[in-house]
């Protein structure tokens, strides 16, 4: 189990690689530097170039991957029952793991490139899509619900703290926001099983049975972003009632709603949008913790015991499905930049 404690963070890894650029700082660069009126058209040199940067960042994803996972020492039949080195050898060879590892390479190259990710080293007859295709409904579902809640809770509470600057509705929603960025979320799941759960008996402690599993699952997976989104929403929409723009739409008498939802929030979104991009993923990708503690089938528990039963495809498999899956949400993400700030400009002869 140490030598696979590497492979909790490769799903972290996955989003930092890409999300490492900040693709908004090029696109306002682009907007600055270009002497043309700023459009909201799309050219299809920008949209090529992106498609080119998402297959070689997922082509880094992939190889990292197969090699750290060669790398971890043992295989995927050496476990606490010693199987006889005949029966070893045959799996082996009946998986293509005793083929020089540049072919397994080109080989598992060869898969991914048509969405195969092979077969499941542990449970025989099951491939790594089906294990997929199990877990992402119950996933994406609970991610669903999880990300609602934190547009809908989130930018509402930051709204109303920012409003209300140093008076209590901000002073209580900033002590609520940070109890939420400080506590985990298996720490609020945990203590949210023991009172709702156990003590009350409101909800089930497991299970997606009926709408109340729903309920314990979403507030564990959306209470830090809840708190985050929050907090960045309020600093992001008073550092835009500072601007002169918001100064002058007040000497003209527009009213104060009118100065808030046309000029001011549209504005403050654009930092809340750029977090919600991985959020968005995060979220609807799954949690391997939360799905842990509240039995749900979903991808983070395959993913949890693939690398405890040892299972290097599905391993491989779901970290590259993660990985594809932000950078869509990131693409689209650049693309709302666009209608939230009509200034950014995606320049053909930039991009």
């Amino acid at each position: 189990m140490v030598g696979l404690a590497p492979f909790f963070i490769l799903r972290k890894l996955a989003g930092h690689i890409f999300w490492g650029i900040d693709w908004g700082a090029e696109l306002d660069k682009q907007s600055k530097s270009s002497g043309r009126k700023s459009g909201t058209s799309l050219p299809l040199a920008y949209i090529g170039k992106r498609l080119v940067m998402m297959v070689v960042t997922l082509f880094g994803v992939v190889t990292l991957t197969f090699f750290l996972m060669h790398a971890v020492p043992g295989g995927p039949f050496v476990s606490e029952r010693m199987l006889a080195p005949e029966i070893e050898a045959a799996l082996n060879a009946k998986y293509g793991l005793s083929d020089p590892i540049w072919v397994q390479y080109l080989t598992y190259l060869k898969g991914v490139m048509v969405f195969d990710f092979g077969p499941s080293f542990k449970y025989p007859g099951v491939s790594v899509n089906q294990m997929i295709a199990e877990g992402l409904p119950v996933t994406a579902r609970v991610g669903l619900l999880a990300v609602i809640s934190v547009v809908a809770l989130g930018v509402p509470f930051g709204i109303i703290a920012a409003l209300n600057r140093n008076r209590w509705p901000d002073n209580l929603v900033m002590m609520i926001a940070t109890f939420g960025v400080a506590i985990p979320s298996y720490v609020i799941a945990t203590l949210s099983i023991y009172i709702f759960a156990l003590r009350l008996g409101w909800v089930p402690t497991f299970g997606l049975d009926d709408w109340r599993g729903y309920i314990l699952p979403v507030i564990a997976l959306s209470g830090f972003w809840i708190s985050f989104v929050a907090r960045l929403s309020r600093s992001s929409l008073l550092e835009t009632f500072e601007q002169d723009y918001m100064t002058t739409a007040r000497a003209k008498g527009l009213r104060p709603g009118q100065i808030l939802f046309k000029h001011g929030l549209r504005n403050s979104l654009i930092p809340v949008v750029t977090v919600l991009g991985p959020v968005v993923a995060n979220l609807l990708t799954g949690s391997f913790v939360i799905e842990q503690i509240f039995a749900l089938p979903g991808i983070g528990r395959h993913f949890v015991l693939s690398i405890i039963n040892r299972d290097y495809t599905a391993i491989m498999g779901i970290t590259i499905f993660y990985a594809a899956f932000l950078m869509i949400v990131i693409f689209i993400v650049d693309l709302v930049y666009l209608w939230l700030d009509p200034r950014i400009k995606y320049d053909e002869s930039n991009s």
